[in-house]
């Protein structure tokens, strides 16, 4: 499925969802997350993370509502707390065998965002593992001069915050170099497509939603 579609899928799912109480829908997408997520070959450990991980915060909700609520209310408890792995679920479904690369590009040519949006989205995802190696590098340097730079540190982050800007103005300077001119028209490398399939699964699963949010409770 076209990636922008699958965001706003899921988007839109969510939104309604925390806007309208069903648990028989939320078990249902999550049901249909789960099955879609194995089908694509996720692996064991991944799946038991994406289940443990959001139990701290949707155990904190059911005991918050059904336990030390003056007026326990089982339902919502549950409603609740199951939007939790609904959100998760959803989300993961999104990424899963989508790269930033194509979701950018697909920002840029089928939502028709600015091409400085998609460029800048990539080089903020592109830059995370230098940023690290770099923040590794200021700790280590730190310590040869008798200096431990904490976590928490404001030393460490500001010197971080120097190698960022730096990266930025080589990245800006690196792109104009290759032609880029923004607000220009730019030719295509890879195409996104959009087809009438996309559209067909978008609507389908998107009315399904809604009909179950409205019969069901």
């Amino acid at each position: 499925m076209n990636p922008s579609l699958k965001f706003i899928l899921a988007f839109i799912i969510s939104l309604e969802i925390s806007l309208k109480a069903s648990l028989t829908t939320n078990l249902i997408v999550i049901a249909f997350a789960l099955v879609y997520l194995l089908i694509t070959k996720i692996k064991t450990k991944e799946l038991i993370l994406l289940i443990a991980l959001p139990f701290i915060a949707a155990f904190t909700i059911f005991a918050t509502l059904y336990w030390f609520s003056p007026t326990p209310d089982p339902y919502y408890a549950w409603n609740l707390s199951t939007r939790v792995y609904v959100y998760t679920l959803t989300i993961t479904c999104v990424t899963r065998n989508t790269t930033a690369t194509d979701f950018a590009r697909s920002l840029e040519q089928n939502l028709h965002l600015p091409s400085k949006f998609a460029y800048g989205v990539l080089a903020a995802i592109n830059i995370v593992p230098k940023m690290q190696m770099a923040v590794k590098q200021i700790r280590t340097s730190a310590m040869m001069r008798g200096m431990y730079l904490s976590f928490w540190s404001p030393v460490l982050y500001f010197k971080a915050i120097l190698v960022a800007l730096n990266s930025a103005d080589n990245l800006a300077q690196g792109m104009e170099s290759h032609g880029y001119v923004e607000g220009q028209k730019r030719s295509t490398i890879v195409a996104i497509p959009l087809t009438w399939k996309d559209w067909t699964i978008f609507f389908v699963l998107l009315i399904l939603v809604n009909i179950s949010l409205f019969l069901f409770r």
